[in-house]
């Protein structure tokens, strides 16, 4: 990655640079949103700048950004880095202001848009899956009424630390899972949670404190159009343990099945038979006829 974007320019990753005094450095006063590229086009970028424009908007960021330029400087970022498709992460920092906490609006925010060459998983990932791991970090409590993806990431860090420690889990490429203070299942280090039993596709409430992710807004909407019944709910471990299938979504591994759960203490639990179910099989299948449809 020698090239980013910064404030719509390409430059030289050591020129792009931001002052101590920006808010996103001195009190996490920052959003960002992470997508993908398929043939040289951000997927659902237009969704991902409105959740970004929402989350500017309640921090009091003055910025909103134009899907197109956006695209444009996404490409134009991933010619200079040698990439046909990439990782992307488009960050929105509060800009400079003085040491305290302001209640006028950020009017000179900082833009800074990386792109790095997209992870090359197995194919075998999307027909046998990962191991989803229970950890003891619970998800903590998001910043407003709706959880922002935002630039305080350190209850996901700890999680991401903890779940190093479960060496075999880890080697195994696991995803954590963390539960709410309630106890009741809330989301992935990086990923939304879903799970199906007697035929219907459960997910938990974005009332449990979880991020409402783009990709799992996707699968709720397909979800509906093939008429598999669906519902957002309040979950337990147990019910995760009682599942016929289990897969998690992000917006750049798509949705992956999960074929293990693993508990605290080492537990071990095949879900279903081991891989990929058929609900969880189709829902991938229309997810991915989307991105057919943008290319």
């Amino acid at each position: 990655m020698k090239y980013i974007g910064f404030n719509g320019e390409v430059v030289e990753r050591d020129k792009a640079v931001i002052s101590v005094l920006d808010h996103g450095f001195l009190y996490g006063i920052g959003l960002f949103e992470t997508m993908r590229t398929y043939g040289g086009k951000p997927f659902m970028l237009e969704r991902h700048l409105r959740r970004l424009a929402d989350g500017c908007r309640a921090l009091g960021i003055d910025r909103r950004d134009d899907p197109e330029q956006a695209e444009r400087h996404i490409a134009e970022l991933l010619r200079a880095n040698g990439l046909q498709d990439g990782y992307v992460r488009y960050t929105v920092s509060a800009g400079e202001g003085a040491l305290g906490l302001p209640s006028e609006a950020y009017t000179a925010p900082n833009t800074i848009v990386y792109a790095k060459a997209l992870p090359d998983p197995p194919a075998s990932l999307y027909t046998q899956g990962k191991p989803l791991q229970l950890l003891r970090t619970r998800r903590n409590s998001p910043e407003g009424d709706v959880r922002l993806k935002s630039a305080h990431y350190m209850n996901n860090i700890m999680a991401k630390r903890e779940l190093a420690r479960y060496s075999g889990a880890q080697r195994a490429g696991a995803e954590g899972l963390m539960l709410n203070e309630a106890g009741y299942v809330a989301e992935g280090i990086v990923s939304n949670v879903f799970f199906i039993r007697g035929g219907v596709c459960r997910t938990p409430d974005v009332a449990t404190g979880i991020l409402p992710g783009i990709t799992r807004a996707l699968v709720l909407e397909d979800a509906r159009h093939a008429g598999i019944a669906f519902e957002e709910g309040f979950y337990t471990w147990d019910d995760l343990l009682q599942a016929d299938e289990i897969f998690i979504t992000n917006s750049i591994q798509e949705l992956v099945p999960v074929q293990r759960l693993y508990d605290t203490e080492g537990n071990e639990r095949i879900v279903g038979d081991g891989a990929a179910g058929p609900v969880t099989a189709l829902l991938l299948q229309l997810y991915r006829s989307r991105i057919a449809g943008q290319r």
